[in-house]
């Protein structure tokens, strides 16, 4: 999503050349130049991963992962001897299975996830891999759940939580996998979640205060509740309990509270003393791999623009000297068999796909078991380069930028890629959305705002009350800062999100209405107000977030300042062009947030394109999907900065793609 420069003329040639002609474009004098790798096709760059969410069992024997089975994400099994000898053990047909998978401690049972049509009412089920019986485990449909615990104590048994009862609140069963019986180990008495240990106890009821904070509460004589440790709002992004352990001696937690940035550390359950495990000077202590018997912690790594790793158990040493090699790629510890001999790790890279490795821990030696992406392994890809912006205010940005092979180094067409939300981050990655643009001859800028999550509780509270205010401005700035830099054409420059980042694009064309030449937003909040009011029962405990960060909506000072920073209420601002795209069944983001703005645009007469889906939630789960609204995309972008295409061709076989409003709009659509 950006603009041009005299090079536009190359790039329009290139685009003419894949089957595309751009109405709207300039016509340019053709300039020898640029020579442009081959198109990576959108069905390889959007395809499902080859294997993901992939676990490796307690016994360090087997692997589980998600892998398509005719199109569609089933469960499979492999022997992490030989990962070649996969089999699947699920047969799902209509919608890929959920992105996660539990390993029981008897190493024979695997939970998976499934929901209908995108609404994220999740449904556990038990395999059993010896009989091949799968069992339902959490009541449906319309419940949604979460695993709670699962420890070594019980082979083949968890606590699953789920809102059956009543949708705002979510009890907590015992399941037996074997059976599918379940009992009942704590009835939610109004508290956002409960914490529970290893011998399946409930140890702590978790409530969200008015003010946006969080309270800790431990069980007293008479079954009533206490306050036993507090979380104020300005820790609450980045303090929270993770794990007890198993001799019941200390409570891990990740902890911001007389710190900027959240240090691991461990309080001793009986003095409440606490000493800090791990900590890193410029990012938040992320990931925290747990022993597997004694729930203790490794290590630790903290994200600034790279993953970085530190030691806590000094007896790992040596691993992590053996693993955390940068030259690799960004060290995931993914799972550890529970001698901790076997270990799977796992390394993100930026150009090439990511791998999965074996490590055995006995003989110090790794083994690269598969990459998540074996399509792209010869793809001419691009590398992210991380980049430090200075926001207006003095505020550091950490940003990632990608540029497209065989261009001219310069004045290029942008995308601005604006992350989800907002309290995520962008990381350094192979992103398919990178990757797609940068191939089809834009730069493209992702930026961590501030309210992004990883850098310290002072960047994430900047962004209180600043919704489409500072925040919005720390993207302008981003986009400054590639215009100086020579890297963005200032006429060329598109916003792009979903999300909190979809609202970012609504935001860019109503709030600074020249700044992009167009805008893609999927499932984005048009009206603060109504996307408050419509959010699940289930966010409803902890809804004083809002109130606290993006603002007070429950007085008529408060619902003022909301519809201020609403784009549905500057829409007769809108001078560029703008696709949205959303599914019938978001829960979180309801498609009426879409439909009310279309509507408004619609009414006043300003061109718009909107794709609706009525098989899909919030985002595009199904492949056919996220084919057909990233082809849409990329012929819009085609047209108003001046990119490469591919033609459409059958990239909407399949897909339930539905053009309620501007398909005219859109070049080479199929008739």
């Amino acid at each position: 999503m950006h603009r041009p420069l005299s090079r536009r003329q190359v790039l329009r040639t290139l685009a003419a050349g894949a089957g595309l002609s751009l109405p709207g474009t300039r016509t340019a004098r053709a300039q020898p130049g640029p020579s442009f790798p081959a198109l990576v096709p959108r069905r390889l760059l959007f395809a499902d991963l080859d294997r993901s969410v992939v676990r490796i069992s307690p016994d360090g024997r087997r692997l589980a992962f998600l892998a398509p089975r005719d199109g569609v994400l089933n469960l499979w099994i492999a022997p992490l001897t030989d990962p070649t000898k996969a089999r699947p053990v699920t047969r799902v047909t209509d919608r890929s299975l959920g992105p996660w998978l539990v390993w029981l401690p008897d190493s024979r049972h695997v939970v998976f996830f499934r929901e209908e049509g995108g609404d994220e009412n999740w449904q556990a089920h038990g395999i059993d891999l010896d009989s091949g019986a799968v069992r339902v485990l959490t009541p449906g449909p319309g419940v949604t759940c979460y695993v709670q615990q699962v420890s070594h104590r019980f082979p083949h048994e968890l606590l699953i939580a789920h809102n059956a009862r009543d949708k705002r609140l979510f009890d907590i069963d015992r399941v037996d996998v074997t059976t599918g019986r379940r009992t009942l180990v704590q009835q939610n008495e109004g508290f956002r979640s409960h914490f529970t240990d290893p011998h399946f106890r409930v140890r702590f009821a978790v409530r969200q205060t008015d003010d946006g904070g969080v309270e800790y509460l431990k069980r007293v004589a008479g079954g009533g509740w206490e306050l036993w440790s507090r979380v104020d709002v300005a820790d609450a992004m980045a303090t929270w309990a993770i794990e007890i352990s198993d001799d019941d001696r200390e409570l891990y937690w990740l902890d911001s509270r007389g710190r900027d940035r959240a240090a691991l550390v461990a309080q001793d359950l009986a003095t409440g003393r606490v000493r800090v495990l791990a900590e890193d000077a410029r990012a938040d202590i992320g990931d925290v791999p747990l022993a597997p018997l004694t729930y203790r912690p490794l290590a630790a790594s903290a994200n600034f623009a790279r993953k970085r790793w530190h030691v806590v158990d000094p007896a790992y040493k040596r691993d992590l000297a053996i693993l955390d090699r940068p030259a690799q790629g960004d060290l995931s510890v993914v799972g550890l068999s529970q001698d901790q001999r076997h270990w799977l790790v796992y390394y993100e890279r930026d150009a090439a796909s990511g791998r999965y490795v074996h490590y055995d821990r006995g003989v110090g030696t790794t083994r690269v078991l598969f990459p998540a992406r074996r399509g792209l392994e010869h793809a001419p890809l691009v590398s992210m380069e991380p980049v430090m912006v200075r926001a207006r205010d003095g505020l550091s940005l950490v940003c990632y930028l990608s540029r497209p092979r065989g261009a001219p180094p310069e004045a290029l067409p942008m995308v601005l890629l604006v992350h989800g939300g907002p309290w995520t981050r962008d990381v350094w990655s192979l992103n398919a959305i990178h990757q797609w643009l940068a191939n089809r001859g834009y730069a493209v800028l992702s930026v961590n705002y501030r309210g992004s999550t990883g850098f310290g509780k002072a960047f994430v509270n900047a962004a209180n009350l600043e919704w489409a205010g500072k925040m919005h401005d720390d993207l302008i700035d981003a986009v400054d800062w590639a215009i100086a830099q020579g890297i963005a054409d200032p006429a060329r420059v598109a916003i792009y999100g979903g999300s909190y980042g979809g609202y970012s694009a609504l935001v860019g064309l109503t709030f600074t209405p020249e700044k992009f030449a167009c805008a893609v937003d999927l499932v984005g909040i048009s009206n603060l107000v109504t996307f408050v009011q419509t959010i699940p029962e289930y966010w409803k405990p902890w809804q004083s977030v809002w109130k606290a960060r993006m603002g007070d909506y429950t007085t008529e000072e408060g619902q003022r300042f909301l519809q201020e920073r609403s784009p549905l209420n500057r829409v007769d601002r809108i001078v560029r062009p703008l696709l949205i795209a959303h599914g019938a069944n978001d829960p979180r983001v309801k498609v009426s947030e879409s439909e009310q703005i279309v509507s408004a645009m619609r009414q006043r007469g300003i061109p718009v394109t909107y794709v609706y889906y009525a098989d899909e939630g919030h985002g595009l789960r199904r492949a056919e999907n996220r084919r057909s609204f990233i082809a849409v995309a990329e012929a819009f972008l085609a047209r108003h900065l001046g990119g490469r295409f591919e033609p459409i061709g059958d990239d909407f076989k399949g897909s339930t793609i539905d053009f309620k409003a501007g398909r005219e709009l859109i070049p080479g659509l199929p008739g």
